[in-house]
Order: C-alpha cells, then sequence, then structure tokens
C-alpha cells in the first residue's frame, strides 16, 4: 500500500480480468481500484483488453413460479477448466431480455409484467462490463415489448409489438398487437424520436431470431425471414433464408452459423454467394448430443461457442 497509486494500476492492470474478483477481496481499495475506469484505460493502452463471454441463466422456482434471470461469465479457476461464475454485483436481469453487445457495454432491453394492471412494461438497461454496474437507460418512445435488437452503425434496432386498445366496445376490449420498431443511438445514449412502422406484415410470435450481414438486418420470424435496410428505410423477404428454419445464429465476418438441432450439423449462410453450406469436420463433437431447443451460439474472442 506504500506503492504510489499509478504504479498499483499499472501493476493490477498486468493482472488477468478472471483473477480480480480474488483482488477485490483483498480490501476496499483494491475493491476501488478494480472497478475503477483509470484500470481499463491503463489496460487498453498496454494491449491488455480480453473477450469475455457472459450467459444468462434463467432460474425457476416451481413452487412459486418465480424466475430469476442472472448473469454469469466464463472463467478459468485454479484447474485452468472453464467455468460458468455468477456476476454477484449486477441484480436480476429483465424478463425475456434481449442482449447487445457494444464495445465494453451490454445493452438490455426486456418487459415486466404488472400482476394489478394485466399489462407489460418495457425496460431497457445498459451494463459496463469493466466495472460490472448497471445504468438504466431513458425510457422508450413507446411501450414496446421487445422480440429483437441488435446493432448497425452506432445504433440499437429494437423490434417489437406494442398494445393498444382499438376501439374498447367493438373489439370487446381485446387488445390488437402491432410491430414496431424504435432505435437507440449508442453515441448521444438517447432514443430516436421516429419511430419505423415495417411494412411488410411481420409474425413475431416465439420464437424470433435476427442478423446482421452487410449491414442489413435479418429477422426471423414465426414463418418467413425478413429484413431491413436502415440506410434505404427499406423492408423486404429473403426467400433463400426461408428455406431453413434457422435460429439463434449469429455472424462472424459477414458469415451466418447456426447449429441445426435436427440434422446436428453447424450450418452457415453466405449472403453474397446467397447458398448455404456446412462446417465439417464436427461430427464427432456433436455424435453424443441430445436434441435441444435451446441451443445458443455465441463469439467469444474470434471462436464460435455453442
Amino acid at each position: 500500500m506504500s506503492l504510489p497509486e499509478d504504479v498499483m494500476v499499472d501493476i493490477i492492470a498486468r493482472v488477468r480480468r478472471c483473477d480480480y474478483p480474488n483482488l477485490s477481496l483483498v480490501s476496499k481499495h483494491f475493491r476501488s481500484l478494480v472497478a475503477s475506469p483509470e484500470l481499463y484505460a491503463r489496460r487498453s493502452l498496454l494491449g491488455f483488453t480480453e473477450h469475455c463471454l457472459y450467459v444468462n441463466v434463467n432460474l425457476y422456482n416451481s413452487e412459486t413460479c418465480d424466475r430469476d434471470d442472472r448473469l454469469y461469465i466464463l472463467g478459468r479457476k485454479i484447474n485452468r477448466h472453464l467455468r460458468l461464475g455468477l456476476v454477484p454485483s449486477l441484480p436480476a436481469m429483465p424478463t425475456n431480455g434481449k442482449y447487445v453487445a457494444v464495445g465494453s457495454k451490454i445493452y438490455v432491453f426486456g418487459w415486466t409484467w404488472n400482476y394489478k394492471h394485466h399489462n407489460t412494461s418495457s425496460t431497457a438497461l445498459s451494463i459496463d462490463c469493466r466495472s460490472h454496474t448497471v445504468q438504466p437507460l431513458p425510457s422508450m418512445p413507446i411501450n414496446l415489448t421487445a422480440a429483437v435488437a441488435d446493432f448497425i452503425d452506432g445504433k440499437i434496432y429494437v423490434l417489437g409489438s406494442v398494445e393498444y386498445d382499438s376501439n374498447k366496445v367493438k373489439m370487446n376490449m381485446v387488445k390488437m398487437k402491432m410491430v414496431k420498431m424504435v432505435v437507440f443511438n449508442t453515441e448521444t445514449q438517447m432514443w430516436e424520436k421516429k419511430i419505423i412502422k415495417p411494412d411488410v406484415e411481420i409474425d413475431l410470435r416465439w420464437p424470433s431470431n435476427v442478423v446482421v450481414m452487410a449491414d442489413k438486418m435479418y429477422v426471423r420470424g414465426t414463418d418467413k425471414t425478413f429484413f431491413y435496410e436502415p440506410n434505404d428505410s427499406k423492408w423486404g423477404t429473403d426467400e433463400m433464408l426461408n428455406s431453413k428454419r434457422w435460429e439463434n445464429a449469429l455472424v462472424v465476418d459477414d458469415v451466418m452459423y447456426y447449429y441445426d438441432n435436427n440434422e446436428k450439423k453447424l450450418r452457415t449462410y453466405d449472403p453474397k454467394k446467397r447458398c448455404w453450406g456446412v462446417v465439417n469436420g464436427l461430427e464427432y463433437l456433436f455424435a453424443g448430443t441430445t436434441d435441444s431447443l435451446w441451443s445458443q451460439n455465441a463469439s467469444y474472442g474470434g471462436k464460435l461457442q455453442v
């Protein structure tokens, strides 16, 4: 503790980030250093930035019917084995949250159910992955139940449904759902005023999926695949992507990957060649897996995580 502050920051910046939880237990001063922006600025200058994989784990209590969505982080323990560890400083996440990683932040868009008034309310927040702190985002322009969200050129596009009462008397108080899209600017940290209404009919009943390829946002609805081009504000359908029921996909170098649960294959789609393919040589990896509707893919330090 007799070392100058800048020397301590320089030393801790060279320590593996997965060891920071242990360092934070040393003292309050160490805990503040580990969470300080100066430490991560120093790590960036030294080239010690790391890729981290966060996983949302839903814990469900069958007795109380309560659910608790918590974030875990993948790290190596002393025995070098990979293991998921709870991030204790982060609160429970919104129900059915949609996660978008931008730089060192994770943006979360979800909704909460009000049992008293029998309606939903949208919620949006950002997580600073350096300090593991949460900041609420400004309220959405409309009360949107987010179905999918993704990032294009500094902006996050959130597509979902908004409920409204259409002529309560004639419709017998039946709520109609409309699909709309709102845009969040990550530079200004503000929502854009314009609300985008698709000029194609999109069914966003569960499950819905989204990827971004070549600055286009591809949305897999219940029965079709749609795309949106922000530069031209253009909507359309993609018949080639419709030929496969892709889900939980990710994009690396403008090529889409998704795990086919039925065929136990890792499939690819190249939007430039407009053709499907399969990653060969993985048969032995997937041979012992059971069929699952819940497989997820993630990009982790340039690697594909299934």
